[in-house]
């Protein structure tokens, strides 16, 4: 893939644009006539891979990510590939990320042809335990980044009769999770929104998936603290670029929930029909971890 207008640094997120994102370019700026893949938290891990498996079959990608160091990272790691990439440092849980993705296109005569909501945050060990603070973010990222920029996104691809989004979940959505029961339930809140939109959307050219993967090795579950829970040595964790596969061709496809690999479809069935009562306890076991000691003062 030819790399063509490349940024020579990443554009700067949340600052308000000159214009409303669905007003006309500013003299000087090109139309928004091109199509691009937009994929939250695309510096690293799954966010990444779903990057290059897009950008391999031809699309041009935009990485949203709020490290500008790792946004750099990655996107010369995806041109090095061949890709066509656009950097947008932002953080998404401002309220003007949607407008500030848009403006960053519109200024390189993009527009969001594919949305990927990747960017998520877990939080590992008792509820009542964690840091208000903490809560408060990872809602903010998991729930109401996701929904705002799906409902940003939306009504102009059913207008243009193309496009999609991908929201990335997880298998913890099929079931609760108590040890990482905000997690679990955020991503419950992911899969149930997206089967309803992807109703709401057929037929109109647009389609509307989740993909919904065990266990993958990345940074996320040390980050969260959860590197010494019982599943991350009895359950066996796939590569970002593996589920990045399942969930380009999942989508592709026309799939609405897609749940990488040969054996999690079927713990994710086992999942929906299993009483809770029997559940709760099975996973509480896989997923405690023991509370983390306070540093010596």
């Amino acid at each position: 893939m030819a790399d063509r207008d490349q940024p020579s640094a990443p554009i700067a997120g949340n600052a308000k644009p000159s214009a409303e994102p669905s007003a006309e370019p500013s003299a000087g700026l090109a139309a928004p006539v091109a199509p691009i893949t937009v994929v939250t938290g695309g510096s690293e891990g799954i966010g990444l891979a779903l990057a290059h498996r897009f950008a391999k079959a031809g699309d041009h990608v935009a990485i949203v990510a709020r490290n500008p160091e790792r946004l750099a990272r990655a996107a010369s790691e995806l041109r090095a590939a061949g890709a066509t990439v656009v950097e947008i440092a932002a953080d998404v849980t401002a309220p003007d990320t949607p407008a500030v993705i848009d403006a960053a296109l519109a200024a390189r005569g993009y527009y969001a042809d594919v949305l990927i909501n990747n960017a998520g945050i877990g939080l590992s060990g008792a509820f009542a335990d964690e840091p208000e603070a903490a809560i408060e973010r990872a809602m903010a990222t998991n729930v109401t980044a996701l929904t705002r920029l799906t409902r940003h996104m939306l009504p102009a691809m059913l207008n243009r009769r193309r496009g999609g989004i991908l929201n990335v979940a997880s298998m913890g959505g099929f079931m609760p999770g108590p040890y990482q029961a905000l997690y679990y339930a955020s991503k419950a809140y992911v899969l149930s929104l997206t089967e309803a939109l992807a109703f709401e959307a057929a037929g109109n050219g647009v389609r509307i998936a989740v993909l919904a993967p065990g266990p993958v090795e990345t940074r996320f579950h040390a980050r969260m603290g959860a590197e010494r829970a019982r599943y991350r040595t009895l359950m066996h964790a796939m590569s970002p670029a593996r589920v990045a596969g399942f969930g380009y061709w999942g989508f592709r496809v026309g799939r609405r929930v897609i749940v990488p690999g040969f054996v999690w479809p079927v713990v994710a069935l086992a999942a929906r029909i299993t009483p809770h009562v029997l559940l709760n306890p099975m996973m509480a076991w896989l997923l405690y971890t023991e509370p983390r000691q306070p540093l010596p003062k």
